[in-house]
């Protein structure tokens, strides 16, 4: 029923999210370990392997009804180096907004633009990333707004994410997709505060999205963990001790508490580094027994490979979340292929989309949207 172009797509997580009513026209990730994984779950057609920035709109087919596109959010993220959409990585939105652009002014633009990103881009640069984003979608005569969506709502991983969706028909919009006001649920204050901080042109194409409370999640981290022998080997009884050394007294409490309850407890951990009193900075080990994982990451170094922390009574043990877990937190099934190696396959995940948040999106905006459009369109015809 639907088509569409998938911009920095990894794995194909927005794909796989979209489902079996939509067709892929075109796909694109400059990643040559991650298009060796979309083309073993996808196949090639369609897709190109290649910079951003050597894409052109021939290779873009027809007319699509949305362009789904997650640029990278290292330089956005509130633990990155501040450089924002001037960074190198996550200045690749340029080159694809370009794209944009051109695609337009050959009059075949996307039905409807998603942009997809870390919480971060609202506050990059005091918001004026954000509003270069808006600023750009406005002068290409689209209406937009935003929602911040965690993962957590579907899946047990703490992941929320900022999406901004633009509609180029904005006066064909079903009722029920949009309102007067923000929404405690999906416009948080900093989205609010952003909003205000735009410009008054961009003020004036700004859609309050609307969306409804999602079934409550029952799946909680104990339920992903796998037993199988391809998990990664549990931490020796020194590493363990190790691990539990790192933790704070307030870190240290909540696994006390989780050995009195007497039963299995899964908690994940992250290692941060911390400021003391003296000034000096301390590596932690952090815990939460709260049925979450923390959000994923990439991993660029030790730190950021996320260790679940197995309690049952007296027992403690320890080990890496391995990469079908992983796959699991971000909504993949379990025929997904992932890569062999352990760090590719973190990175894959890591880096991509929550795979139930890309299909409540199309499932409760995208979709009723574009057949209001399409019903539009055979009134006309």
């Amino acid at each position: 029923m639907f088509t569409f172009y998938e911009f920095f797509a990894g794995g194909g997580m927005a794909r796989a999210g979209l489902g079996e009513n939509w067709t892929c026209l075109f796909a694109n990730d400059f990643d040559h370990k991650k298009g060796r994984t979309y083309a073993d779950n996808w196949g090639e057609l369609g897709l190109k392997v290649a910079d951003i920035g050597s894409v052109s709109t021939k290779d873009l087919p027809g007319r699509a009804d949305l362009a789904w596109a997650s640029f990278p959010c290292q330089d956005l993220s509130l633990a990155g180096a501040g450089a924002g959409l001037r960074g190198e990585r996550s200045g690749t939105f340029w080159p694809f907004w370009r794209l944009m652009k051109a695609i337009k002014e050959e009059g075949r633009p996307p039905r409807t633009i998603i942009l997809e990103n870390v919480c971060g881009m609202l506050t990059s640069h005091g918001g004026k990333d954000f509003g270069a984003i808006c600023d750009s979608l406005r002068e290409i005569g689209y209406h937009f707004g935003a929602v911040v969506v965690d993962a957590a709502m579907f899946t047990p991983q703490s992941r929320p994410r900022l999406i901004i969706i633009a509609v180029r028909d904005a006066h064909l919009l079903p009722p029920n997709v949009q309102r007067c006001f923000p929404s405690e649920s999906w416009h948080t204050q900093t989205l609010v505060r952003a909003y205000k901080s735009l410009s008054e042109l961009s003020q004036n194409r700004w859609i309050w999205w609307d969306l409804p409370r999602p079934i409550a999640r029952v799946q909680t981290l104990a339920d992903i963990v796998d037993n199988s022998a391809d998990t990664p080997e549990w931490f020796t009884p020194e590493q363990v001790k190790s691990l539990l050394s790192m933790m704070s007294s307030v870190n240290r409490a909540k696994v006390t508490k989780a050995m009195r309850y007497g039963r299995r407890i899964v908690g994940s951990v992250y290692k941060r580094t911390r400021i003391c009193k003296d000034g000096k900075k301390l590596q932690r080990a952090e815990v939460r027994f709260d049925g979450l994982s923390g959000c994923l990451r990439t991993p660029a170094g030790g730190s950021s490979r996320q260790v679940l922390l197995v309690i049952d009574g007296n027992s403690v043990r320890a080990r890496l979340i391995s990469i079908r877990e992983t796959a699991r937190l971000m909504g993949l099934s379990e025929e997904y292929q992932l890569p062999k190696n352990y760090n590719e396959g973190y990175h894959l995940t890591g880096d991509g989309v929550a795979v139930p948040v890309v299909s409540f999106i199309a499932r409760h905006l995208v979709e009723p949207i574009l057949v209001k459009a399409s019903e539009n369109d055979c009134v006309a015809a």
